[in-house]
């Protein structure tokens, strides 16, 4: 009672006139970044974090919380409309999202991802805002074996991407590992694969790959599509509300759940990440769909999946940096810099000292949660709006975008150089007919399954020991028992086929 009593007295404070017009500015200038690729919700709150240094500590830490949910969730709108991942937790909105936009179903598409982003992130923020000290706990359990139990489970989930041809899928996914070990080896440092290019010593950076994966190779397939069937615009049709039944709604539900759970857990890990639990929602709803082939169709569930969990992942992250001190992600480190700003110091002594500002951060997500989706809702029509350009204006632009953005994460040209090379692999794939993804999944998830290995083995000597650990042995079973299961179906469908 004493903590709801606390979280009442923090809504009361956020909703001061001053507060909700700094939150507000704070979740369209999120959005606004989070919609650009490139400019994802790291890089705004960190123009941010100095603007916040003249206010009071819970009105900064409130504007920061502001521009970290409007970043996130911003992403899902350049995933629809344009094939362009925002943020790197919005991959997985594209794989549906943008086949729904291009069967005229934009409106849909939006109205789907905005709700369940907010229903995602309310998730979490209720989980955040009563069990936070007792899953921050659970969080501390987790040592690199475990992690890398988690991402040796994700990464067979290639197998489940790759149902009905999974040589194509397995193929595709060896060159995402391919790509994503190029560059210095975690731990020792040992060059690999740089072919003494020094541009390569830092690898390939995660939206630099995907804005080529998707934006550039579709630039590319559209412009191909042009030059055969001339100009064309994509049509859209009009929706009321939201552009989906209450019936669709509720159906949807059991799916944003089990979403929203997967997001809140990988983000209490620290350095997994919104991107990875995202993938791992998507693949999972796909593979307890009763109908796993429109998956990947322009499926709708598809959609409540991915950003259910990657918004669920916010609350996630944010509760070992409140509670521990240990941020999350990217954003959350930032975020620890905004406490020390203020002079606030993040981990249990926060909840002593400094409580009201920890309570007026939990309503600050709450209130922001649905500021976020007054606004995307708001501006739903303007940004289906892009889709009536013709696509002989609109990609030279996307192009232009693609470029910046891919400059503005490390103010290097190779990284614009970078979509370059991965749009001629993401069309090579097309022509090819291998699923793109498989490839970003392993190229997503590689490095760290890597990394938290060999912390596993240097910690304890030897692989064997890892089977001493009960949650690991629970994902690495489950993870032998999916590739076995894949492998049956696989294996028995093919031989249909060849009876057929």
């Amino acid at each position: 009672m004493n903590a709801l009593a606390q979280l009442g007295a923090g809504i009361v404070s956020v909703c001061q006139p001053v507060s909700l017009l700094f939150m507000i500015a704070g979740v369209a200038i999120g959005i606004i970044f989070g919609s650009i690729p490139g400019l994802s919700a790291s890089m705004a709150v960190a123009l941010m974090l100095p603007l916040t240094f003249s206010m009071e500590a819970s009105l900064g830490m409130n504007t920061l919380v502001a521009v970290y949910i409007g970043g996130i969730s911003g992403g899902l709108i350049s995933a629809i409309l344009l094939n362009m991942p925002g943020t790197a937790s919005s991959i997985a909105t594209t794989f549906d999202g943008y086949p729904m936009a291009q069967k005229g179903e934009a409106m849909k598409a939006l109205g789907v991802g905005i709700v369940f982003s907010f229903l995602g992130s309310l998730f979490s923020f209720f989980i955040l805002s009563f069990f936070a000290p007792m899953l921050a706990d659970v969080a501390l359990k987790f040592t690199p074996v475990e992690n890398f139990g988690i991402c040796f489970f994700a990464l067979t989930m290639v197998a489940i991407l790759s149902a009905g041809n999974m040589i194509k899928g397995l193929l595709a996914g060896l060159f995402g590992l391919v790509f994503c070990f190029i560059g210095m080896a975690p731990i020792d440092g040992t060059a690999r694969f740089t072919f003494g290019n020094a541009n390569l010593l830092a690898g390939f950076n995660q939206l630099t790959t995907l804005i080529g994966i998707f934006a550039v190779a579709d630039i590319l397939k559209s412009a191909e599509e042009m030059n055969a069937k001339g100009v064309q615009t994509i049509p859209t049709s009009k929706v009321k509300g939201f552009g989906f039944t209450m019936k669709e709604f509720v159906s949807w539900l059991p799916g944003a759940l089990r979403a929203a759970v997967i997001g809140t857990g990988i983000g209490i890990l620290p350095g997994i990440g919104g991107s990875t639990s995202g993938m791992l929602s998507y693949v999972t709803a796909k593979n307890m769909s009763k109908h796993p082939e429109t998956f990947g169709t322009g499926d709708p569930e598809g959609i409540v999946a991915t950003e259910c969990a990657n918004n669920a992942t916010i609350g996630g992250a944010m509760i070992p940096l409140l509670v521990l001190g240990i941020p999350g992600d990217g954003v959350t480190a930032m975020m620890l810099g905004g406490f020390l700003i203020h002079g606030l110091s993040a981990g249990p002594l926060l909840f002593v000292k400094n409580a009201d500002v920890v309570y007026g951060i939990f309503a600050a997500c709450m209130v922001c949660d649905l500021i976020m989706l007054i606004v995307e809702w708001t501006c739903i029509k303007g940004f289906v709006q892009i889709l009536k350009v013709p696509k002989h204006i609109l990609m030279p632009l996307i192009l232009v975008l693609c470029a910046v953005g891919a400059y503005a994460t490390n103010n290097r040209v190779f990284d614009v150089q970078s979509i370059i090379v991965f749009g001629v692999v993401g069309y090579i794939y097309h022509k090819l007919s291998l699923p793109t993804t498989p490839f970003v999944l392993c190229f997503l998830v590689g490095s760290m399954t890597e990394t938290y290995l060999r912390r596993g083995i240097m910690s304890y000597k030897s692989f064997g020991a890892f089977f001493t650990h009960p949650i690991f042995d629970v994902f690495f079973f489950i993870a032998c028992g999916v590739l076995l299961w894949s492998m049956f179906k696989e294996i028995k469908h093919g031989g249909k086929k060849f009876d057929d």
